[in-house]
C-alpha cells in the first residue's frame, strides 16, 4: 500500500457500483490467511466496503498488481523447527486521523515459522502510545495463550515460556512492574490479564528495538525498501 496519501472514507469519488470492489476485498480476506504481508492493507481496505471510492479501488488494484508479481511467494513451514514460541506485538498510535483509533498487530512464530498474525483496529481511542501498545500486548497474549493451550492438548510441552517482543519501553515496564499505578486504571482489564500470565511464568514480555519490530508492517503503510525488508524477515519468501 502506498505510504501516502492517507486513505480515509472521504477520499475520492464514490463508486457507482461497488460490487467488484467488495468481491475483490472479500477474496483478499481469504488470501491474507496465508499471506501476512497483505494483512494490513486488506484490513484497511475492508473498512471502506460500505462506501468505496475510486481512490479505494485504485489501492485495491495496487494490491492485485503486487500479488501478480509475487505469485511464487509464500510461507515455508519447517519440519525441523525448535519447540519454541515467540511473538512480535505492535500498535500504530492514532494514525487514523478521522477517528484516531490505533491499529493492533501481532505475528506469532513456532520455531522460525509464522503461524498466526493479525492486523485490526482497537475498539476505542487510546490516550497514549503506551496504552495503545499495551492493548496490543494483551491482544497478542490472548492468542499466545490459546496456541499454548492447543499445543498442550496435543501433548506438546514447550521447554521455555513464550516470549512476546514489544518496541514500546513504557508498555514493557508496565508488564514488569507489579505496582498498578493510578494513572493506568483506564487499562485495568488488559493490565491484569497480562500480569496474570507473567506472574504464572507462562509469558515473558521483552523490549525489542523499533528496527527489529517485525509486526511494524502490519500496522501502517511503509515505503517499498522497508516493506520488502520486513516481508523477508517475517518469513514470506519465494
Amino acid at each position: 500500500m502506498a505510504s501516502s496519501p492517507n486513505l480515509t472514507i472521504d477520499s475520492g469519488t464514490p463508486l457507482a457500483d461497488a460490487t467488484e470492489y467488495r468481491t475483490v476485498i472479500g477474496s483478499l480476506q481469504y488470501l491474507s490467511f496465508t499471506r501476512p504481508d497483505i494483512a494490513f492493507v486488506v484490513n484497511r481496505l475492508s473498512k471502506f466496503m460500505h462506501k468505496p471510492t475510486d481512490k479505494h479501488w485504485q489501492a485495491a488494484k495496487h494490491v492485485l498488481r503486487y500479488l501478480a508479481g509475487t505469485k511464487s511467494h509464500g510461507i515455508f513451514l519447517r519440519s525441523d523447527g525448535t519447540l519454541t514460541i515467540h511473538a512480535f506485538s505492535d500498535a500504530d498510535w492514532g494514525r487514523a486521523h478521522n477517528t484516531y483509533i490505533s491499529t493492533n498487530a501481532y505475528i506469532i512464530y513456532f520455531g522460525a515459522s509464522p503461524i498466526s498474525w493479525s492486523s485490526k483496529k482497537q475498539r476505542s481511542v487510546s490516550r497514549s502510545s503506551t496504552e495503545a501498545e499495551y492493548r496490543a500486548v494483551a491482544n497478542a497474549a490472548s492468542e499466545l495463550r490459546w496456541i499454548c493451550s492447543l499445543l498442550s492438548e496435543m501433548g506438546i510441552v514447550l521447554p521455555v515460556a513464550p516470549v512476546l517482543y514489544c518496541d514500546n519501553v513504557g508498555a514493557t515496564y508496565l508488564c514488569a512492574n507489579p505496582v498498578f499505578h493510578t494513572r493506568t486504571k483506564h487499562i485495568a482489564i488488559n493490565y491484569h490479564f497480562v500480569r496474570e500470565f507473567i506472574q504464572a511464568g507462562v509469558l515473558r514480555v521483552t523490549h525489542v528495538s523499533r528496527t527489529d519490530q517485525l509486526a511494524d508492517a502490519l500496522t501502517k503503510p511503509l515505503r517499498r525498501p522497508q516493506f520488502q525488508e520486513l516481508t523477508s524477515k517475517i518469513g514470506v519468501r519465494v
